[in-house]
């Protein structure tokens, strides 16, 4: 009965079972019914599933626009609006990055201390006397100062910045020199850090209102501006501002470059004010320098006493009254034309200069041999807006300086001999035409324009010899 042969001859054994496809098991399907309406998993498998979606949601998108734009590029892109997530990580981000710059920078204490490090490692030069290190004196003064400083200092000390500076027969280098290069690269860095931190947008320029907040934060450690009246201050800062934005906004979109500001005259004009007293500068000094209170209030003054019937701008024969009447006609009526708003129709103040257009009108004429003050006069005088100045402008220009000139009791002028001669000060590329480019170019272009709108830069021009003599004779007494 057990003796079933295995050879196959007995009875046959049964078929083994087929075990049935995953797919095709109903607790299977179930599950993964159960699973895929998202009813089972966690809330980290939920926002990790809902962040796929919205990622490839973004991706198809994208996709779409970029099929649609075909090779065009994207120009432009949208700022994150106030208030929004994108803008608050914006800001925060831009405030760590500017934290972390400032961290690395030098205090006054750090300078303080790589100056004894300097001094305390270098060299006499016993031909001059000056205080000098060779390059071995430097990698020394390097680890002195990392070691009391901190390595923040270490990026002052490189092979490159050594070779920057001059050198004697000996390779050695001046330790005054180089660490004004320390404390000007400081100062700039701090003075980027602290407008990033106004610009709002984050686009790398400033617009006035935040050129004058920078600037009114300023004030309290510039010594010269530390007793300046609490009402004045907005007004102060409203000139100052004016200055960078004349220089450093050409095109007068409203906005300046930060990098522009920093590597302006400008800056290091107003840095100026960082003297201690007033006793160090001369009356002069603090004339010819636009951010000092001296020059502030005297703008303000002249403004004030142009303005005749007090409502706030200057009328053409207001201006007239400007440098005692020495401007002409027709250029106070080219700077209407060219650099005056037009005011509403029917309005009072229409073709009327306001503070701001004179504050350009006077940059300009203090400015005259600079590009952008040169610019604003070219404009004037380009009589046709054709971009050149012909002969018979320049007879024309000067036709109401040589009228001043006459009534003032001076010699008679040949008006086509001081033509002659702006031809050969300026000598144009094109005979028969002046560009502003000649003007540029010849360096003589401020002194022209002056003997075309003014009679006192035409006196000063013609009796050139004997002023010059004048300022050497005191030199020589002294």
């Amino acid at each position: 009965m057990y003796s079933g042969s295995s050879d196959g001859e007995g009875p046959e054994a049964p078929a083994q079972r087929k075990i049935p496809p995953a797919s095709s098991m109903l607790w299977v399907r179930n599950l993964r019914r159960y699973i895929g309406s998202g009813a089972g998993l966690g809330s980290e498998a939920l926002m990790e599933l809902e962040t796929k979606r919205i990622l490839l949601d973004i991706f198809k998108e994208k996709q779409q626009k970029s099929a649609e734009a075909g090779t065009i590029p994207s120009f432009y892109k949208k700022k994150p609006e106030e208030g929004s997530i994108s803008h608050r990580v914006q800001r925060l981000a831009k405030y760590r990055f500017l934290k972390k710059q400032s961290d690395l920078l030098l205090n006054a204490d750090d300078l303080d201390a790589m100056w004894v490090c300097l001094r305390e490692n270098c060299v006499i030069d016993d031909a001059t006397g000056a205080e000098k290190m060779n390059y071995e004196d430097f990698c020394h003064i390097a680890s002195v100062c990392t070691e009391q400083i901190g390595p923040k200092c270490r990026r002052f000390f490189s092979p490159s910045n050594f070779m920057k500076f001059e050198k004697d027969e000996s390779g050695r280098i001046a330790i005054l020199p180089f660490y004004l290069y320390v404390m000007r690269t400081v100062s700039l860095t701090q003075a980027r850090i602290d407008m990033s931190e106004l610009d709002e947008d984050s686009d790398g320029f400033l617009q006035p209102h935040e050129m004058e907040a920078y600037i009114r934060g300023l004030i309290p450690n510039l010594a010269q501006l530390r007793d300046m009246p609490a009402a004045f201050v907005q007004m102060y800062c409203r000139i100052a501002a004016h200055k960078f934005f004349f220089f450093c906004d050409p095109h007068r979109r409203g906005k300046a470059c930060i990098k522009k500001i920093l590597l302006s005259n400008c800056l290091q004009e107003l840095m100026e004010l960082h003297q201690e007293t007033e006793e160090e500068v001369t009356d002069t000094e603090q004339a010819e320098n636009w951010f000092s209170l001296t020059s502030a209030q005297r703008i303000c003054d002249m403004f004030l006493a142009l303005d005749k019937d007090m409502n706030g701008t200057l009328s053409k024969q207001e201006l007239r009254e400007y440098a005692d009447g020495t401007l002409t006609d027709i250029f106070i009526e080219r700077v209407f034309d060219e650099h005056v708003r037009r005011g509403k129709i029917g309005g009072g103040n229409a073709r009327e200069m306001d503070f701001e257009s004179f504050l350009d009108f006077v940059l300009a004429l203090e400015n005259k041999d600079a590009p952008e003050g040169l610019t604003y006069l070219f404009r004037c005088l380009d009589l046709h807006g054709r971009g050149f100045l012909t002969t018979a402008d320049i007879h024309t220009l000067f036709r109401d300086v040589h009228q001043k000139w006459i009534e003032g009791g001076n010699y008679e002028l040949c008006i086509e001999d001081v033509r002659d001669e702006i031809w050969d000060m300026v000598k144009p590329a094109d005979p028969l035409r002046i560009s502003l480019a000649d003007l540029l170019s010849c360096k003589q272009g401020g002194t022209v324009a002056s003997m075309l709108i003014d009679v006192r830069g035409f006196w000063a021009h013609d009796n050139r010899e004997n002023l010059l003599q004048e300022e050497e004779e005191p030199q020589e007494e002294g």
